[in-house]
């Protein structure tokens, strides 16, 4: 299942997204990048209609998402977002809301393939522990990846994936990453990140600023541009990262070298 998103939505009187062409094709994985504020998650909510367009469409297969029925998109379409909704209840009634007649095995298993299991049974009550209202009880590595775990039993066609990995420490970061990829095997996923990091891998990468596509290609290609995305890229890594700054380029402590085949090295670059 691919997805297309083109043209403008409008917000509050303004353009949020203007002039925007997207392709997205089946089974790929595709990233939005971009500053704070420039339409990166009002993109993805175009999918599932959370948003809809003011000129253009947004497409799914070629079919206008206004033209399905919202059961059907809510079938099709999973998100995991930077903070994840549990409601007051158990762990298995939270994991089961995405497919209320899934067996015990069946959540068992979505649980373990988004590294929760374990976890779970170290509750004295297991699978019947209570979250709290919005998963209180819960850490947010561990909200997460109960979210992971919804998401991969509901098995949609189509993966959102918002900020899933921002705000959790390394070690918790692992845990979830390891269960997005399993997450994102055979089907088509968009992913904003701000970690950048976590998507150098994606199919294509698309660049927003102030609500318009700037850029779009493979990590490789976007850093060989010189664009917006090279900017974000040095800004990430090289604070408290470069080993040394020249003439044509600068060195990461890593090993990683970016080539500046400008005039100068990007003046953000922190030594």
């Amino acid at each position: 299942m691919g997805a297309a998103l083109a043209e403008s939505v409008a917000v509050s009187g303004r353009w949020a997204l203007r002039g925007l062409n997207m392709r997205v094709a089946p089974g790929q994985f595709a990233a939005i990048v971009g500053p704070s504020g420039s339409g990166k998650t009002t993109t993805t909510y175009l999918i599932p209609r959370f948003y809809d367009v003011t000129l253009g469409a947004c497409t799914i297969d070629g079919i206008d998402v206004r033209d399905i029925t919202m059961s059907s998109l809510a079938d099709h379409v999973g998100m995991v977002t930077q903070e994840p909704y549990l409601f007051h209840g158990t762990i298995r009634d939270n994991i089961a809301y995405a497919r209320p007649e899934a067996s015990a095995e069946e959540i068992e298993q979505a649980a373990r393939d988004a590294n929760i299991h374990d976890r779970i049974m170290s509750f004295e009550a297991g699978y019947d522990t209570i979250t709290g209202e919005r998963g209180y009880r819960l850490s947010g590595g561990e909200k997460q990846r109960l979210a992971i775990a919804r998401v991969l039993l509901k098995n949609p066609r189509i993966l959102i994936l918002d900020e899933a990995t921002s705000a959790l420490d390394t070690e918790t970061e692992r845990l979830v990453q390891e269960a997005l990829e399993r997450a994102t095997q055979n089907r088509t996923t968009i992913a904003i990140a701000h970690r950048l990091s976590t998507i150098q891998s994606a199919d294509v990468i698309f660049a927003l600023e102030d609500g318009a596509l700037v850029e779009h290609g493979t990590h490789d290609e976007l850093l060989a541009t010189r664009g917006l995305y090279w900017r974000l890229y040095t800004e990430q890594f090289g604070a408290g990262a470069v080993e040394g700054k020249f003439a044509d380029g600068v060195v990461f402590t890593d090993g990683t070298v970016l080539c500046d085949h400008g005039p100068h090295v990007h003046s953000d670059v922190a030594v």
